[in-house]
């Protein structure tokens, strides 16, 4: 996604270091719902736990020096597990958390998913499949499906949380797709998510990888939801109490658990909203005249994200204009569809490869793209990405 890749940025200081995990640990066999239905049984492997309390599934990410990075094992523990719990009759409320405060997932594991493409793209095939696939299971889920985004949630981490109904902030949050500095584009179904968020926000997030911190993650819409750290454990014992558990008492304990924003400060951009809605405008004809405006606006916030822009892929800001703009108009599931697509093509060009080895791999910060301007970028390169390759199948959700 940086998507899922996402531990990505142009600046070394957005991506956290992830360890790479070249081997893919088998997927752990489900607990049947008899056993899941203990007080308590807890999985304790690596990478995901799961605890189950009184008909609530917990998934808890628990790798805690990559960030949470996701990994290609990690969903493939994911994905099965909250199938079992939607299908057992029995759990009425899923739960996903990190272990740790610094981050809930700070993207996915690129550096792994980039040597193992470069062994034949295979692995970035199934990577890219499976969490896509465990993206629209979230967004279509049928039991309530509370993610709680306490610390870093960038790409991958975004992808696993903001479509599901109940998405909870806290002060520590921090939210970016960050994936044009590293010549990919927001996947995870920002294709859907971003070009629905009000004032053109989601254009201008996903073209400068803009950072959103605490309550603007609220006020920006990404979180439905904001409760302080200190009352995080709190909060989730009164949802695993809620007698029975459905949207509506879900959504009734949250609304009542859930600060206002107006206890907090204003969004920090709310100045800026009419420069933003104006000059990223979905409906602007490309992404050359989104830099001009910003050059003729002259303001310091202008200029600066004129400067952002400029660092990124060539390639990667027209392709994810045309994502946004085609994505305003399609249904999660036609998204996710088109980001493969999107994905695989992406994997045989050479822009994400050099954006990784200059932040992730060599971090010297300078990535030389190809090409290196907007105006050698041409609409014909662009439309080839979104064809599905002669080789890959669509994706099948």
């Amino acid at each position: 996604m940086y998507r899922t890749l996402l531990n990505r940025s142009c600046l070394s200081q957005i991506f956290p270091r992830v360890n790479i995990h070249l081997s893919t640990p088998k997927v752990e066999e489900a607990t049947s719902s008899k056993d899941v239905q203990q007080k308590s049984s807890t999985s304790t492997n690596d990478e995901v736990k799961f605890d189950y309390k009184n008909k609530t599934g917990i998934i808890q990410l628990n790798k805690p020096k990559a960030l949470n990075a996701l990994s290609l094992s990690m969903i493939e523990k994911i994905y099965p597990k909250m199938k079992e719990w939607e299908s057992d009759g029995k759990t009425e409320l899923v739960i996903v958390k990190s272990t740790i405060p610094k981050a809930f997932c700070a993207g996915g594991d690129i550096k792994a998913i980039m040597n193992k493409t470069a062994e034949g793209n295979k692995h970035a095939e199934e990577f890219f499949r499976k969490e896509y696939t465990l993206n629209y299971l979230t967004g279509n889920y049928k039991l309530p499906y509370v993610a709680i985004i306490n610390g870093i949630t960038m790409g991958g981490g975004v992808g696993l949380s903001v479509h599901g109904p109940f998405r909870i902030a806290t002060e520590t949050t921090t939210i970016a797709m960050p994936e044009t500095a590293i010549g990919l584009f927001p996947d995870v179904g920002g294709s859907h998510f971003l070009p629905r968020l009000s004032n053109n926000l989601g254009v201008f997030l996903g073209l400068t990888g803009y950072r959103l911190r605490g309550i603007d993650v609220l006020h920006a819409g990404f979180a439905t939801h904001f409760v302080p750290t200190n009352r995080l454990e709190e909060v989730e014992r009164k949802l695993v109490e809620i007698p029975k558990a459905n949207y509506n008492s879900v959504k009734d304990v949250l609304d009542k658990s859930s600060e206002s924003v107006n206890s907090h400060a204003s969004f920090s951009l709310q100045d800026q909203l009419p420069l933003i809605n104006r000059v990223f405008s979905i409906d602007t004809k490309n992404v050359e005249t989104i830099l001009e405006r910003l050059k003729s606006d002259g303001s310091d916030f202008a200029l600066k994200q004129l400067a952002t822009l400029e660092k990124m892929s060539p390639t990667s800001l027209k392709l994810t204009f045309e994502q946004l703009k085609r994505g305003q108009k399609l249904d999660l599931k036609d998204c996710l569809i088109m980001e493969y697509r999107l994905a695989q093509n992406t994997m045989i060009g050479h822009d994400f490869y050099e954006g990784v080895r200059a932040v992730l791999v060599d971090k010297d910060n300078k990535p030389q793209w190809k090409p290196n301007s907007l105006k050698n970028v041409s609409d014909k390169e662009i439309e080839d990405y979104f064809k599905k390759p002669s080789s890959n199948e669509d994706l099948q959700i």
